[in-house]
């Protein structure tokens, strides 16, 4: 077996394997073998299938696996020989020509192999990358109270409906009654809405249900019938109602406090405030970091200039996906992957020169962290430790989400230890200007 390389370019080679007939010989002979042990054919013991018949039934694949066994562990050995940096796998040479598979021949074929530079990245206090520290204004601290409270809040019966308050209304159409429909004032259309804010208990009205609920989903599921069938319904109802239900803040107490912010934490308004400030500080501050994290991947990433054998990688893309995505499909998210690809070797590179290293308990703060996220998502706060990390667990024993936590954890770590060394340019801007940037 002899194996030679042609540099193509400074990325690229393409290597040729010559294989004789001696080279597989033997490993053929074994496999015909083995099959020979365990072959099941009528009329025959096993074990005592006659050679020309195995050879008969089994001759080919033995040879092609034979062969590409061969292929296998010679382009894997000339990689770990040569110190090759590779990108994805060998692929067979576009111009290999089709393969005749007959016992005795010599074979030759030809592969394409993709290589990474060597890459050279030096910092100091001389880079300089921007960091934006959002100043947390009384309106941002005024509206987040609001909310809070409105979020902790209750339906209660209403005077008159104003409006973001709910309606609860009955529908009638001759025969036909639809009792006790929840009708948000905000789901009206708007060309209308205004005739229903002011509406009391008790009022009726003929209403074009077409017209007030352009909607069709809510038209449906207000009126208790399927969306199909919605265009066969005569659009005018009498509209009776019943209930007005408006939605009341919570109010500022204790048990108000000890809901959002847990038992004893707070204990008066003002500590209420500083709390409000102090959460959309940590909200403002999360945003500050995901700022800095891009800004700081596209400044390393330029300035790295990682050059890549990109003809290569849209080829190899289509044959590691077996042809699920089309070239056209590769072409169009091509410049997403070429930058997730620069900057996971800029981060690997960087991992080694400043000796980062992620540990368990890592992986598993970040998991907790992110469950916690998910339950506040949700209006949960406050969940014990154990049922966080029990959650935090399972995220991570997925094999996708385990993944991408270690991801994001490599990234903070790389980051972390970047911003030690290079300058960061702090800027202090309101939060609407730190919206408007690009």
């Amino acid at each position: 077996m002899n194996i030679s390389q042609n540099k193509v370019d400074d990325l690229n080679l393409e290597l040729t394997l010559s294989i004789g007939k001696d080279d597989y010989a033997d490993r053929r002979k074994k496999k015909l073998n083995e099959h020979r042990k365990t072959a099941e054919i009528k009329g025959f013991r096993k074990g005592m299938v006659p050679m020309s018949l195995i050879e008969k039934i089994y001759g080919q694949s033995a040879l092609v696996d034979s062969v590409n066994d061969i292929i296998a562990d010679s382009l894997n050995n000339f990689i770990k020989e040569n110190n090759l940096k590779v990108v994805g796998e060998p692929l067979p040479s576009e111009d290999q020509p089709q393969t005749e598979w007959v016992n005795g021949n010599d074979f030759t074929f030809r592969f394409d192999v993709a290589t990474t530079p060597d890459i050279v990245l030096d910092l100091s206090k001389e880079d300089r990358i921007p960091y934006y520290n959002i100043e947390v204004k009384d309106a941002a601290k005024a509206e987040m109270k609001e909310n809070l409270l409105k979020q902790y809040g209750s339906l209660e019966d209403g005077q008159e409906a104003k409006a973001d308050d709910f309606i609860i209304v009955d529908f009638e159409q001759g025969d036909t009654k639809v009792e006790g429909t929840y009708v948000a004032i905000r789901n009206i259309d708007e060309a209308v809405r205004d005739s229903f804010i002011g509406i009391k208990p008790g009022e009726t009205r003929e209403i074009n249900v077409n017209e007030t609920f352009t909607n069709e989903s809510d038209r449906a599921s207000m009126l208790k019938v399927k969306k199909e069938d919605l265009a066969g319904l005569d659009p005018m109802f009498k509209m009776t109602v019943k209930n007005v239900k408006t939605f009341v803040p919570a109010p500022m107490d204790q048990d108000t406090f000890d809901k959002i912010f847990g038992a004893g934490n707070v204990k008066s308004e003002e500590e209420f405030d500083a709390k409000v400030a102090e959460r959309l500080q940590s909200e403002y501050t999360q945003e500050s970091e995901f700022r800095f994290s891009k800004d700081a991947k596209e400044y390393l990433v330029k300035k790295a200039a990682v050059a890549l054998p990109e003809k290569f990688l849209k080829r190899w893309i289509f044959v590691a996906n077996d042809g699920k995505f089309t070239m056209e499909e590769i072409e169009k998210e091509f410049d997403m992957f070429l930058e997730d690809f620069r900057w996971n070797m800029v981060r690997g590179y960087l991992m080694d020169k400043y000796q980062v290293k992620v540990e368990e308990a890592d992986l598993l703060a970040s998991a907790k962290a992110f469950a916690a996220y998910q339950f506040a998502m949700y209006g949960i706060g406050n969940v014990p430790d154990d049922q966080l990390e029990t959650y935090a667990k399972s995220i991570l024993s997925q094999e996708k989400e385990g993944r991408r936590v270690l991801e994001q954890v490599e990234d903070q770590k790389t980051l972390e230890a970047v911003r030690g060394v290079v300058t960061l340019d702090t800027k202090s801007v309101t939060v609407e200007e730190f919206r408007d940037l690009k």
